[in-house]
């Protein structure tokens, strides 16, 4: 069982060596890593392309933004199953792609995810949040509740059925799209009780109020696209549960 994972990159040459690292030392031995690049004027090519034929597929060309890149990398995956790893975010043990498939085999589902920890950009070992999909259910996306999307693995046939990333959102078009999978078309899914991804602080929708604004706006927009009901007031309440996730650890 073939997976490709999908890494989209602008100006990320601080990060992105770690990123095709944690892929690289997989102990799964059939992974196709997809990289895409906006374009990048700094060291992130030079970086990409001392790996050789190590990555599968790379394109280095202007995009409409990330979620645009994402669709290029779907679009050019061969594998059944598809990840996406953030050029900012790296596995958190070599053995979680095996873990993933096994866990597809297991359980013949249509798509997996688990656990992500948000780390410190300056010491990858300090964990600053821990975010638990396990108590997740399609209900809480009125909540403005998803699983750790960086830990959502997917059969490509589900992007070929139900589409993909929508290009016209800015933040938050991974929410719309896995409402539209799993609330929508109800995809199967299954949970993985471990940590799978370290992410660094910092990401687009966390670095400011006016990006949290729009990221909630986004969210109210793709519930209703995908016919749930919801509000701001309600999708704000979530920003109550998350001060636990502050004092959360992994077990």
């Amino acid at each position: 069982m073939k997976v490709s994972i999908i890494t989209v990159v602008y100006n990320g040459q601080r990060t992105i060596k770690d990123t095709i690292k944690s892929v690289l030392s997989q102990d799964y031995p059939d992974i196709e890593h997809i990289i895409i690049d906006g374009a990048s004027t700094d060291r992130t090519v030079e970086i990409i392309q001392s790996y050789g034929d190590q990555i599968a597929k790379f394109i280095s060309e202007p995009d409409r933004g990330i979620y645009d890149a994402m669709n290029k990398g779907i679009s050019l995956a061969t594998g059944e199953i598809i990840g996406i790893l953030n050029s900012d975010d790296f596995y958190a043990d070599r053995d979680i792609i095996s873990t993933v498939v096994k866990q597809f085999q297991r359980t013949q589902t249509d798509s997996v995810f688990g656990d992500l920890v948000f780390v410190k950009s300056d010491d990858l070992n300090k964990v600053s949040r821990y975010y638990s999909s396990a108590k997740f259910h399609p209900k809480q996306f009125a909540d403005g509740w998803m699983p750790a999307h960086p830990t959502f693995f997917v059969r490509r046939w589900a992007y070929e059925r139900y589409g993909l990333f929508k290009i016209d959102y800015k933040i938050a078009s991974d929410y719309e799209l896995l409402t539209r999978f799993l609330a929508k078309y109800k995809l199967t899914y299954s949970y993985i009780p471990k940590v799978m991804v370290k992410m660094r602080m910092g990401g687009v929708s966390t670095t400011s109020l006016k990006s949290n604004w729009i990221l909630n706006r986004e969210i109210v927009r793709g519930c209703a696209e995908n016919e749930i009901s919801t509000n701001m007031i309600r999708v704000l309440s979530k920003y109550f549960t998350k001060v636990f996730q502050l004092v959360q650890r992994p077990v």
